[in-house]
């Protein structure tokens, strides 16, 4: 990856290139079987580790704090602790492992958690190899699992950076996370200069602190890395990411004087995209899956240096060992029965590829520029004006997808098809249980009772006054660690000092959309003239799912078809959804969940409603919900279930007006008033 072939010709190379290294996206439930399913996925040829942690991890609350409420274990495994982190690396040695971490705010405590088991083993932390993400302003634009205001934010990303530089050096501090903004509705454009503004934010922010030793800023430079995704605009991606080589090329010597070819060389891996995945004829995701892992593996120029690939049944539910392993077989087959590792670039001397790079790039610097003058990155993720940017572009994706402009297979076009049998049978969608969550909780409980509470208390004093003094926050974390401190006290006390954040969610009345159907518009006009004002939508997210771009699209649709709209973006409690619904005199409440939690959100937001006297407010759900779940909610009393494969967001809106409707029939059939001054 990121390597220049030495010829024009698409010749053989003298020897084989080595392959990308393969890994998986995987980690659900406990730390034990997260361990099992890693030594499985390492038997099958998976050459790294990537591991997922669930909500609760990401965002630094223990499983027994109230806002862990049915998230643990589900998109990722629970970590509480240095037992859970010594559990999941149970029989693997660090010491030859490369470990992808995708984690963020918490970045720094997982690290520390890390080390310490390598540590351990016995295994020396200067030779440990692997990356955590810990790219937490793209936390603000797209997957929302921050903590912390940018400043204090950005000061532990520089913690790591610095921390790992001297002491782990082969590690990468920071994988730069351009996926998830892609997945938010970037632009290939806004992906490369979204992504380049970030790192630049964070090298800037290093070479500021006062105690950054210059001489080793080319070594840091040189361990930066990137993540990014691919579409299925096949030759698009591959130009944009010849394109990402070149500019961060550019960037590193240009801006930062960096010397050293070898250090500016853009290293990255990839997950393909997942946005793109369809719950209608789920079998297509496999061919759409492996087109565009080819976009990031035929260029030897831009290769990734490692990959991993969503399941095929990811827009349906949790995908089970099998399905990850079908995914890994499509990288081990082009790695290891094609050519395509003993060739060099193919595509080097294409003049269709070279103007579409030069294309890519000149528009790139213009919006490097752009955002420049808005202060930078940070600056311009916190007067909204970034997130901004994506919702629009996210809205003009699904109004294009609408109206028939951008074709998805089996969605818009070509739907009549056979049923999969890939998807018939009992256990077809791996799922959570329910008790991951009480046993976790038990088992929290007796780490802190057994540990020694005076060393833990000490350890989070000397954690307060590190964070107070602006020493770095590394060393304090592993000490941490190594007292039996939680993931939720870590957090808990960083909070005390730097305080909590909430973004903008980027809906404004400034927020620019492709408007709405005349259908739609009318109907919802009727129904204001029935009630008198019209008709409230309380749009929530409750607990700490932050995949925000439907709920986003949902309250902007809203507002434009005439929904008088209420939305306060993620992580809202089952209390302040019901409150605002009371406060905003709602009509309907749209609750947003892609975690997986959605039985037991909605059965609490039930119940909060039935004991506010508020249960003939209709309750709508919006997520990645199997059939079975469907039913369960149906029978708590949803009042409609929407999935991936309700994509024209005008038929939703047409269908939340039939729901109050219904809502308001049954009310004047029972002899109820239905005006909002008789109501509340």
């Amino acid at each position: 990856m990121g390597q220049h072939a030495t010829g024009q010709q698409a010749t053989a190379t003298a020897q084989r290139d080595k392959p990308w290294i393969i890994r998986t996206y995987a980690g659900h439930s406990t730390a034990a079987e997260s361990n099992a399913l890693y030594r499985k996925n390492l038997a099958k040829g998976q050459t790294g580790l990537s591991v997922a942690f669930d909500l609760p991890t990401q965002t630094g609350y223990d499983p027994d704090h109230e806002l862990a409420r049915g998230e643990v274990g589900k998109v990722g495994v629970s970590i509480a602790h240095l037992g859970d982190m010594r559990t999941l690396f149970r029989d693997i040695p660090l010491a030859q492992m490369n470990t992808s971490m995708t984690i963020n705010a918490t970045a720094p405590w997982l690290l520390s958690l890390y080390l310490a088991v390598a540590e351990e083993q016995g295994a020396p932390i200067a030779a440990l190899q692997g990356t955590t993400q810990n790219d937490i302003i793209k936390e603000y634009l797209s997957r929302g699992t921050y903590v912390f205001p940018p400043a204090p934010s950005l000061r532990l990303t520089k913690d790591v950076i610095l921390f790992t530089t001297k002491e782990v050096p082969k590690w990468n501090p920071m994988n730069v996370c351009s996926y998830h903004l892609q997945e938010a509705g970037a632009t290939p454009v806004q992906e490369l200069s979204y992504a380049l503004a970030i790192a630049i934010a964070v090298l800037d922010t290093v070479r500021a602190d006062p105690d950054f030793d210059e001489g080793s800023f080319e070594e840091v430079v040189g361990r930066i890395s990137f993540f990014v995704n691919a579409g299925l605009r096949f030759i698009t991606e591959i130009c944009k990411m010849r394109a990402f080589c070149d500019l961060w090329d550019e960037i590193t010597r240009d801006r930062y004087g960096i010397k050293d070819p070898k250090k500016r060389i853009f290293r990255y891996g990839v997950q393909v995209n997942s946005l793109g995945l369809t719950e209608q004829q789920p079998e297509n995701n496999v061919h759409r899956i492996l087109i565009e892992m080819l976009a990031v593996t035929l260029s030897k120029r831009a290769r990734a240096r490692a990959v991993q690939l969503p399941a095929w049944n990811e827009a349906l539910g949790l995908p089970r060992p099998w399905d990850q392993q079908w995914s890994m077989r499509m990288q081990q087959i082009l790695a290891y029965e094609t050519d395509l590792l003993e060739f060099d670039d193919i595509f080097d001397g294409s003049k269709v590829i070279d103007a579409k790079v030069e294309a890519l790039k000149a528009e790139t610097r213009a919006e490097l520029e752009r955002i420049g003058a808005l202060g930078g990155a940070v600056a311009a993720v916190e007067t909204g004006a970034l997130k901004r940017a994506l919702v629009e572009s996210n809205a003009r994706r699904i109004a294009a997808i609408e109206r028939g402009e951008q074709v998805v297979v089996g969605v818009n076009r070509f739907e009549s098809g056979e049923p999969s049998p890939l998807t018939a049978g009992e256990g077809a969608i791996f799922t959570v249980s329910e008790t991951v969550e009480m046993e976790a909780e038990q088992r929290i409980r007796a780490w802190r009772a057994e540990r020694d509470a005076a060393a833990a208390a000490k350890a989070l004093d000397d954690l307060e006054a590190a964070a107070r003094s602006g020493a770095n926050i590394m060393p304090v974390s592993i000490a941490c660690a190594k007292a039996g401190v939680t993931t939720g006290e870590w957090g808990a006390r960083l909070r005390e000092v730097f305080g909590e954040y909430r973004a903008p969610t980027g809906v404004t009345p400034e927020t620019v959309t492709s408007g709405a159907a005349e259908e739609a518009r009318l109907l919802i006009a009727d129904l204001g003239a029935r009630l008198g004002e019209p008709p409230k939508l309380v749009v929530g997210k409750p607990g700490l799912d932050g995949h925000s771009n439907g709920a986003e699209q949902i309250a902007l649709r809203a507002r434009d078809v005439g929904f008088d709209v209420t939305y306060e973006g993620i992580r809202q409690t089952p209390d302040e959804i019901v409150a605002k619904a009371r406060e905003r005199g709602a009509h309907v409440i749209g609750l947003s969940i892609l975690s997986g939690s959605h039985v037991p959100l909605v059965r609490e937001v039930k119940a909060r409603l039935r004991r506010e006297g508020l249960d003939h407010v209709p309750v709508v759900v919006g997520g990645i919900i199997s059939p079975e779940d469907e039913l369960v909610l149906k029978n708590m009393g949803v009042a409609a279930v929407y999935t991936p494969k309700d994509f024209a967001i005008d038929t939703i809106m047409v269908g939340l007006a039939k729901v109050v409707e219904r809502a308001l029939a049954k009310r004047e059939a029972e002899g109820e008033p239905v005006r909002r001054e008789e109501v509340f």
